[in-house]
């Protein structure tokens, strides 16, 4: 029989989390609370680019470039028609505005530098070649590698599609690093100032669609990857996951970083959700058998 004393508190204790728990889930969804491990895939694609991102919380977004009679075009395919749709008017200058406003910060309050990964579509040396004077423009708020030391600032430029490898590794100065192959992690170790992320098409990694169990082998093979990656600092990113809320905590238990989406909504309140009953999990313990006197 159990202490009656020892069960109200335990009451008491559940109630009080799932109040406060209530408030913050209403106060998440009601303002841009940033969260670090959502990553707003093809961001260009929403109806507000950007925006949209940065109202629900997203620190990681991606844009795709064409460099176009050398203006850097943000399009998925074909640029032709997308001539207005220019970089720095969509993503620099805005995050530059919002940053200068926020006293230093994407979102107030929020310290660690809001990735933009921005995916190459066409050559890689010439279009970085485009690209580092107009990041040079807004250096006051990119993170940077300056003669083998790294300094973090509100926005991390990370170049993933046509990588220009040799180019960035033999800068001594520069504004931008590099989305490796997750695949290939352990194979260059010399280079942890290149590399921030670590990214693979979900299906190169798992055959898993979210359906049933996640397969044990496929789990540990994804925790040794996540883990070499974790080794050499790299953040670890799974594009074309399936959009699914037990893939999504099953990636998350593996230690994989970055949850890749286009459902910016979805994925906000899962991880929202996620976090709640995680909190919940570790902070209410199981029931045990007391002897009453």
């Amino acid at each position: 029989m159990k202490a009656p004393i020892a069960i109200l508190s335990k009451k008491l204790l559940k109630t009080g989390i799932f109040v406060l728990l209530i408030f913050d889930l209403q106060s998440a969804h009601s303002q841009s609370i940033p969260l670090p491990n959502a990553f707003a895939h093809n961001d260009y694609c929403h109806q507000r680019p950007l925006f949209d991102a940065l109202d629900n919380g997203y620190t990681n977004i991606e844009a795709d470039i064409f460099l176009e009679e050398g203006d850097l075009i943000v399009a998925h395919i074909n640029p032709f028609f997308r001539s207005d749709k220019i970089l720095e008017t969509m993503y620099l200058q805005p995050l530059a505005d919002r940053i200068a406003k926020n006293g230093g910060q994407v979102y107030k309050g929020y310290n660690t530098p809001v990735v933009l990964l921005i995916d190459i579509k066409t050559g890689a040396n010439n279009t970085y070649t485009a690209l580092k004077p107009l990041l040079e423009k807004y250096r006051w708020m990119l993170s940077s590698y300056d003669n083998g030391r790294v300094t973090q600032r509100a926005i991390t430029i990370v170049l993933s599609g046509h990588k220009p490898y040799k180019m960035i590794k033999n800068e001594t100065n520069r504004l931008a690093f590099i989305d490796e192959d997750l695949r290939k992690t352990a194979t260059d170790t010399t280079a942890n100032n290149v590399y921030k992320l670590a990214s693979c098409k979900y299906s190169k990694m798992l055959s898993w669609n979210g359906t049933g169990d996640f397969p044990t082998i496929e789990r540990i093979k994804l925790c040794a990857y996540v883990t070499m990656a974790h080794k050499f600092g790299k953040k670890v990113r799974l594009w074309a996951s399936p959009e699914k809320n037990n893939v999504w905590k099953e990636l998350l238990k593996c230690g994989v970083d970055l949850i890749n989406t286009d459902k910016l909504v979805d994925l906000k309140n899962f991880l929202i959700t996620y976090k709640a009953s995680y909190v919940v999990a570790n902070t209410v313990t199981p029931d045990h058998t007391v002897a009453s006197n």
